[in-house]
């Protein structure tokens, strides 16, 4: 009830505050009264610059105290409506005012428009003329720019598939592009994409992360590894110090994507190593290819499986002493190590080398067999106290009887 009536409170103060505005604002008044609610008089209010004390002339100029349209459109500064063109110079004109923008917002970047020209799509509207490729408002849209923190703006982490998918994943409307339309697809069944989506982890990547913001560009062959390095930096570093770096830079091979694809990207599992299908070792290697490729493949996924294997016995040893009710405590923090060697000698597999896989297995084998012997002598305890109790037991029945009859004697 409480949060209702404060609920009630803020909208009233933010009804009063667009009234007040529009009192000294015709452009609000006028626009108001003939635009239905998906007008931008109505979504301004929702509109990060208009919530900061911008109103409508102070990005199309004219005055706003003025009736006539007419009047307005005849009175200094008018700009109306950029083209899209215009649009990236038209932000530009504050956003890349650094002296400006440290009176409104100091932690934004004022080098977005210099970005922008770098990118693709700044390059086909500069150099071409191409006016069907994004700018400004395509992705940021126009009366209603919103924070990226804010779940309403199209450059929430939740929206920015959506807003690269308007032109991206229209077939029509890229075909002269000659690129593919199904990445927005892709990525929603990735790992990434469900990360995002469907456990809502912000943290998760989406296509900005990977591609850039106002500089967006797709990443080339060599800079796919820096790319994803951004997050798995240790995936990088042990992939940079193998021997299948320079091999991938001979041959032209983007490097994460050969074995996890781009958009698509699947959750690894220990089946895409080993030397037989479907382990993706085998779509560059072959028996007597003159390589350590499939033997080095085998031996490494030998090893994962062997500590796989082992961890689940010792993890159903320990289970099987937790139902019984013994103190396992010590036990299961040791599972949890062995669980992060696993963690580790899985991710070793980017360095290519079977020695290392094979040595940090070894550690967490021996750590498993441990963690299993411990709970099997738990299990050896609980029945041992479950027969000591059983004697007891029977010694205390006897005693009971034979004082009964000893007491029925005297009696």
């Amino acid at each position: 009830m409480k949060n209702n009536i404060i609920i009630w409170m803020v909208a009233g103060l933010v009804a009063f505050a667009v009234s007040a505005l529009a009192q000294d604002n015709n452009c609000l008044t006028c626009h108001q009264d003939f635009e239905d609610e998906d007008g931008p008089a109505h979504k301004i209010v929702r509109d990060i610059h208009y919530q900061k004390g911008l109103l409508c002339n102070d990005c199309h100029g004219g005055d706003p105290t003025l009736e006539d349209m007419d009047d307005v459109r005849n009175s200094k500064g008018y700009h109306g409506v950029p083209s899209h063109f215009e649009v990236p110079k038209f932000c530009a004109s504050c956003h890349s005012n650094a002296r400006y923008m440290h009176e409104h917002n100091p932690s934004l970047p004022t080098d977005q428009f210099d970005k922008y020209k770098t990118s693709k799509h700044g390059q086909l509207l500069f150099g071409k003329k191409d006016t069907k490729v994004a700018n400004c408002v395509s992705c940021h849209s126009v009366h209603e720019i919103g924070d990226a923190k804010m779940p309403h703006s199209s450059t929430h982490p939740l929206n920015v598939a959506k807003t690269c998918g308007k032109c991206h994943a229209d077939p029509d409307y890229m075909a002269e592009y000659n690129i593919p339309t199904t990445q927005v697809q892709d990525y929603l069944e990735s790992v990434h994409g469900k990360a995002l989506n469907e456990d809502h982890d912000l943290g998760a990547p989406t296509c900005n992360d990977c591609h850039g913001n106002h500089g967006a560009a797709p990443p080339g062959v060599g800079s796919l590894a820096a790319v994803c390095g951004n997050c798995h930096a240790f995936q990088a570093e042990l992939f940079n110090r193998s021997p299948h770096k320079e091999a991938f830079v001979e041959n032209d091979f983007p490097m994460c994507e050969t074995c996890h694809s781009n958009h698509n990207i699947k959750k690894p599992t220990d089946e895409m190593v080993g030397a037989e299908e479907p382990a993706v070792c085998v779509r560059c290697h072959e028996s007597g290819d003159g390589t350590k490729g499939l033997e080095t493949a085998a031996a490494m996924a030998e090893s994962i499986k062997e500590l796989v294997s082992v961890r689940d016995e010792a993890k159903a040893v320990l289970a099987n002493a937790q139902q019984k009710g013994m103190m396992t405590t010590d036990e299961e923090f040791a599972l949890k190590d062995v669980e992060q060697i696993l963690i580790q000698t899985r991710t070793l597999v980017h360095s290519f080398n079977k020695d290392e896989v094979v040595v940090k297995a070894k550690e967490g084998l021996e750590k498993a067999k441990i963690v299993e012997e411990k709970s099997t002598s738990l299990i050896d305890e609980y029945f041992f106290r479950r027969k000591g109790l059983i004697i007891s037991s029977l010694f205390i029945t006897i005693l009971a009887i034979g004082l009964y009859f000893k007491i029925r004697k005297l009696k």
